[in-house]
């Protein structure tokens, strides 16, 4: 972890010039896209894999009306299928999944008093008023919800809630299209119902993640979402 903290605290030099105090702020921004550029061919891949799965519902459609009343060979079939046309159900997991460690490395990062042994002088670093080691759940127990620091949440929050909207209309669409729904005999699949009427207010559960996570982490999830919604927009067109 002192390596990584060395990273941000270099990019935050590099940055001090135009950023000054608010630098390692901007570092952790840079260092979000940073992330995300390495990631993107995965993205890529899974916005092809996504089109491919969607190509296969008619087969799979089909399998589920030849193997209705045996789940095992329908299960095995679709597998199979996967297998013939080299689509992976799971590759539009393995971006998200890729970032958890620099999300955590940044929370443990802005979470500890010493790194190494040493004064973690990461946390005297501010985004404007608010102490990059700081949580909006402290300012509101500390009832400083409408203070200097707690204004610099009120901002993010709002990013959050523009992308979670941008998202919410995105997916709704999705869903009225068709593009989440799989059908066999012109029945819904058993528990995509529910699951289409959750996904679209999915990504206001982000609210929360900034609400209690140290604000550098939340700053790299924030940037991180917006990425997201500006990627999936391009992908998924």
């Amino acid at each position: 972890m002192s390596v990584f903290a060395t990273l941000v605290g270099q990019l935050a030099e590099l940055l001090q010039p135009l950023f000054h105090a608010s630098a390692a702020a901007a570092a952790i921004v840079l260092f979000t896209a940073l992330v995300r550029l390495l990631v993107h061919p995965l993205s890529r891949a899974a916005a092809r894999g996504q089109r491919a799965r969607a190509a296969l519902q008619p087969r799979i459609a089909e399998l589920r009306k030849k193997y209705r009343k045996d789940p095992d060979k329908l299960q095995k079939a679709v597998l199979e299928l996967h297998a013939e046309e080299k689509v992976s159900p799971l590759s539009g997991c393995l971006p998200s999944l890729l970032q958890l460690p620099a999300f955590f490395l940044l929370y443990r990062l802005f979470s500890g008093a010493t790194i190494g042994g040493d004064t973690n002088g990461l946390l005297t670093h501010r985004l404007f008023a608010a102490p990059l080691g700081g949580r909006w759940a402290d300012l509101l127990v500390g009832g400083q919800v409408f203070g200097a620091a707690g204004l610099v949440y009120i901002g993010l929050f709002a990013v959050v809630a523009v992308v979670a909207t941008f998202n919410y209309l995105r997916t709704k669409r999705t869903t009225a299209d068709g593009g989440l729904v799989a059908v066999a005999d012109g029945e819904q699949v058993p528990g995509l119902g529910a699951i289409n009427k959750v996904m679209p207010f999915m990504s206001f559960f982000t609210l929360v993640t900034v609400a209690v996570v140290p604000l550098a982490a939340a700053l790299y999830v924030v940037t991180s979402s917006a990425w997201s919604a500006v990627e999936r927009a391009v992908l998924y067109r």
